[in-house]
């Protein structure tokens, strides 16, 4: 027997209650409180009894080669760590308008040669999916378009086509029929996933699914949507050469850490050869406070270029602001040029940013902001062929770097002349290298040259 229970749950972060209240106590959003139904069933001592099942000997289990599915991108097979893994569930989330259905279009392009493709959409018509697949000049062999927001009638579609490629755009606007509540709720999308999966690995069917994104930036539903996936990524803009980037947050196939810098046109995705120095303003001229350093996202060194601004405090206390790089670490760099290369900025603001609107977590950019802070602050101007590398420790020592190597191939590769870095075994061979040990021979060298 069963028995009907009504519980109230808030559709935003899925608080339980027992009875209706206008706002969440958990997460104090008013008006999501919406009413659920379920069966909970009486307790009965023979209804958790089950017969044991056979269980898996791993060290006889043949290892199965998943030959991997490219998407004709190098940059984005990059980010997949070496193309589409055949039954794998993605999350693509990004802001609205970015190119989440333009780049899955091209994913779907290079895959429909082999098998079929399914396409839904809960958002767009077929005519608007249409027009947009002309325009990236995509044809419609083997291309199958489904516009169903249900989805067990989704799911039952997969299987019976079984397609290379299951793409759902998007996971807001899917309803499940085991939860009763609207579409894009938290307790709706979850369900969605978990179906999908199923769909996904007893099925061998690879599948997209295309999520919104909040204001703070993060993927709209719940974070067990996060869990439920194997693969997320995100894709963002570069506000100054409108460049599309995509990042890795989770990959069960592969490094997060890894990169894709893709250029939006009007025919689609094209792939940036050359990402090394794209961030780098070719055009500045040389000014004080402005320096040249080279990070590392995932297998890929990338040339950065970081700005700082020294002047004397209007108000009492001194600010420190950064754009791109954490604010925390640029009050632990200021502490350590006060102390260790006596440096007075007790009265001195000190604005720093990374130009390109980029995002840098990466230690080798320490000794960058170090000389950059140095060099507006006694107006020495860092020549622009330059490149500086290396962390910063709390004794003002500076430390060697991961793939210092990498770093110095791209260096030399684009030209510049000198690089400054840790007391290291590594070497460079065509390019003049100054090994430096702390941020006081920094601050002597900068005063000699």
């Amino acid at each position: 027997m069963s028995k009907i229970t009504t519980i109230f749950t808030c559709s935003k972060c899925g608080a339980q209650y027992p009875k209706w209240t206008g706002r969440c106590s958990e997460c104090s959003s008013w008006g999501t409180i919406v009413q659920e139904t379920k069966d909970a069933h009486t307790n009965n001592k023979d209804s958790h009894k089950q017969n044991a099942i056979e269980t898996i000997d791993l060290a006889t289990l043949k290892k199965q080669e998943n030959k991997r599915l490219s998407t004709g991108l190098i940059e984005l097979d990059r980010v997949f760590g070496g193309g589409l893994v055949p039954g794998s569930l993605i999350l693509l989330g990004g802001e609205p308008g970015i190119g989440k259905s333009t780049i899955v279009a091209q994913i779907v392009n290079e895959l429909k040669k082999n098998k079929p493709v399914l396409y839904v959409s809960g958002e767009e018509s077929a005519n608007q999916v249409k027009d947009r697949l002309e325009r990236l000049n995509i044809n419609f062999d083997n291309l199958h378009f489904l516009a169903e927001t249900n989805t067990e009638k989704i799911a039952a579609t997969a299987i019976k086509l079984n397609p290379e490629l299951l793409v759902i755009d998007s996971i807001q606007t899917v309803y499940s029929n085991h939860a009763d509540s609207e579409a894009g709720s938290l307790s709706q999308i979850r369900a969605s996933a978990v179906s999908f999966l199923e769909v996904a690995k007893q099925h061998d069917i690879t599948t997209i699914i295309i999520g919104h994104i909040t204001k703070d930036g993060q993927l709209a539903g719940p974070k067990s949507l996060e869990h439920i996936v194997d693969v997320v990524l995100y894709l963002e803009t570069e506000s100054s050469h409108n460049y599309r980037i995509l990042r890795s947050s989770k990959n069960r196939f592969g490094s997060v850490n890894e990169l894709g810098i893709f250029d939006m046109t009007v025919s689609g995705f094209k792939e940036v050869k050359n990402p090394g120095s794209i961030f780098l303003d070719v055009h500045n001229q040389d000014l004080s406070g402005s320096v040249i350093s080279c990070v590392m996202e995932g297998s890929r060194p990338f040339l950065v270029e970081v700005q700082a601004l020294v002047t004397k405090t209007i108000f009492g206390y001194p600010q420190r602001k950064a754009s791109g790089y954490d604010i925390n670490r640029l009050q632990v760099l200021t502490a350590v040029l006060m102390k260790r290369a006596n440096l007075n900025l007790t009265d001195k603001d000190i604005i720093l940013n990374v130009v390109g609107g980029l995002k840098i977590n990466d230690p080798a950019l320490d000794l960058a902001v170090c000389t950059a802070v140095i060099s507006s602050l006694t107006n020495i101007v860092i020549n622009r062929q330059t490149l500086i590398i290396g962390e910063v420790g709390l004794g003002g020592e500076i430390r060697n770097v991961s793939k210092l190597d990498v770093r110095l191939n791209e260096a030399s590769k684009l030209g510049f002349t000198k690089v400054l870095t840790p007391v290291s075994p590594i070497q460079s061979k065509k390019t003049e290298q100054i090994n430096l040990k702390n941020v006081s021979d920094l601050v002597e060298y900068l005063a000699k040259n």
